[in-house]
Parts: C-alpha cells; sequence; structure tokens
C-alpha cells in the first residue's frame, strides 16, 4: 500500500494564483479579472507582474461573466477569479447563455467552496455548485485536492478549448501529491491506493480525508482502493468501472450536497453498467453554517470517520 504524507499545509487557492502567474508568463493570450476579491483568490502577483492584463471588475460579477465571453472572441483566454458561489448561483444565467451555450474559453476559477470555507457561512458555503456547473453543456468541471494539484490544474485548463469550472478551496490543506505528477491528466481519473474490497472514490479536500481512512479500514479487514476523480466532466467513467469491477463496492466522498455532485455522477455510470451498493460521504440535503472548517466537516459528515463508516457499510451490503 503506497504511503502518502503531508509535511506541510498550503490553500489550494494559493495553488491558483502560482499556477495563474507561471501560466500568463507562458501565454501572451491570458488574461485575467477579479470581483473585488483579488488578495482572497490570490492574483494579487499577477496583478502587480502584469496589470495590463489584470481587470478589477468590481463587486460586479454577472458584468464580469459577460465580459470574459467577449474577450474570447478577440482571442484571449479569460480566468475570472470570485467565490465559488459567486461564481455560479449569482451568475448561472451568463455563465450558461453567454459562455456555455455559445461555448466561450473562459476559465470560471471558483475559490472558497463547501463548508470548509468556514465562518462566512451558509449564505458563502455553496454545496449546489457542481451540480449545476456539469449539467451545462460544453462545461470541464475540475476539482483538485490540494496546492499541488491545483496548480496543475491552472495550468492545465489553459490547454482545453472551452469552457471549464475549477473549484477550489479556502484553509490550509494538506499537500500530499508531488509537485510535478506525470500522473495528473484532466479526464482521468488518479488512482492513489490499491485496494480490493471497496472504491472510495473522492474529489477535493476529500481526497486527503480519505487516505487517512485507509489505515483504520485496513486494521478492520477492510482493503480500501482510493481514486481522485479531480475531473468531475468529463468522466472517466472507464477507470471507474475498472476498480468497482475488483471491488464491487463504492463510497463516494465530496464537499458538496449529495444530489448532483460527484456521488450522482458516479451513480449514473454504475446504474448504466454495473449495479453495486454505494454509499455516500456528503452534506445530506442541507445548507451550512459558520463554524471552523474541521468542526464543519465533521458535524455535516464530511470527516475520515465518515469515510470509514460508509466503506464497511457498502462492504457490508456487499455480502
Amino acid at each position: 500500500m503506497k504511503n502518502y504524507e503531508s509535511t506541510v499545509k498550503k490553500d489550494t487557492r494559493s495553488g491558483f494564483g502560482q499556477g495563474l502567474l507561471e501560466l500568463v508568463q507562458q501565454k501572451d493570450n491570458v488574461v485575467a479579472m477579479c470581483a473585488d476579491l483579488t488578495g482572497s483568490l490570490k492574483m494579487t502577483a499577477f496583478q502587480d507582474a502584469f496589470p495590463d492584463r489584470f481587470y478589477q471588475v468590481g463587486i460586479s460579477e454577472a458584468n464580469m461573466m459577460g465580459i470574459a465571453a467577449g474577450m474570447t472572441i478577440g482571442g484571449k483566454i479569460p480566468f475570472t477569479g470570485t467565490f465559488a458561489n459567486f461564481s455560479t448561483s449569482r451568475v448561472y444565467d451568463q455563465v450558461r447563455q453567454s459562455i456555455a451555450y455559445s461555448d466561450k474559453n473562459v476559465k470560471i476559477c471558483a475559490s472558497h467552496a463547501g463548508l470548509t470555507l468556514g465562518e462566512d457561512g451558509a449564505t458563502h458555503q455553496v454545496l449546489e455548485d457542481i451540480g449545476m456547473m456539469r449539467m451545462l453543456p460544453h462545461m470541464t468541471v475540475v476539482v483538485p485536492c490540494d496546492y499541488n494539484q491545483t496548480r496543475l490544474a491552472t495550468l492545465a485548463i489553459a490547454e482545453i478549448d472551452g469552457p471549464v469550472y475549477l473549484r477550489f478551496g479556502r484553509p490550509k490543506w494538506d499537500i500530499f501529491t508531488p509537485a510535478e505528477d506525470a500522473d495528473f491528466q484532466i479526464g482521468k481519473v488518479q488512482h492513489m491506493v490499491e485496494g480490493s474490497d471497496v472504491s472510495i472514490f473522492a474529489c477535493g479536500h476529500m481526497v486527503w480525508l480519505a487516505l487517512q481512512a485507509v489505515e483504520e479500514l485496513s486494521a478492520a479487514g477492510i482493503q480500501a482502493e482510493v481514486i481522485n476523480v479531480h475531473t468531475i466532466k468529463p468522466l472517466d467513467e472507464a477507470g471507474i468501472l475498472d476498480s468497482v469491477r475488483k471491488t464491487g463496492a463504492v463510497v463516494t466522498a465530496e464537499e458538496h450536497m449529495r444530489n448532483g455532485g460527484l456521488g450522482d455522477a458516479v451513480a449514473q455510470v454504475l446504474g448504466r453498467h454495473l449495479p453495486v451498493p454505494h454509499e455516500y460521504v456528503a452534506v445530506n440535503d442541507s445548507f451550512g453554517e459558520s463554524g471552523k472548517p474541521l468542526e464543519l466537516l465533521e458535524k455535516y459528515g464530511l470527516s475520515t470517520a465518515s469515510i470509514v463508516a460508509a466503506a464497511k457499510q457498502a462492504v457490508a451490503r456487499n455480502g
């Protein structure tokens, strides 16, 4: 069993900021814009280094999406930056009509997603965004798991010709993937740990928690396979089915509502091709609340213990 260790913690939004800075140095047609949250999105270095390619639109998220769509017509690759809630719920009409419908080459970069936004509370803790964005035709949806992978994802999405939703978070989180990871590829699942009894499919912050669950499950005689599904759309159906054919039981873990997210995406694949016991680790039809990130994950059933319990239940259902 491969062991993943973390010696440092760093927020995934900083991975986005670093990737964006590298990207603008590589591609002359990359531009960025932000809705009055430049510091929070870690876009300050980009702004300072290339002020003529950075646009501060103010608290005007809908206008930002329209501006971004228009800039693609001239060959630019715009990266928009604001909180995940403001990148989706507040601007869904503009994203649908001006970006997705028209298949515009806009990269919607969404920070502070999920419960781990923490103290800002339910109005900012969007838990529906993966579902909203994966339903849009033409939209690619990427949810990287740590600082290094968020940096790599930021670089990678610039190579996709079409709209992309890149989701990342606020808190400092364990870094456990390599800085240069040849195994990372948009549209392909990433096998983290090999197992034979249950497949744990996770995305974002939940990948690290899934890895922590492996040792406890092993002590209980359950060999868990952990797979990082960093690309929710297009979904690597072949990679998912290869794992499930081996294990016969599934857990999905995501910092998102049960409805519409990674769990439902995997369930649709299983329903069509390989029905097996499937347990969800996700928020159960509820808004969040203000609190410390780890305490909120615990309260809403998104902890390592929750993954362990779900895996045991899935294995038990598999007989």
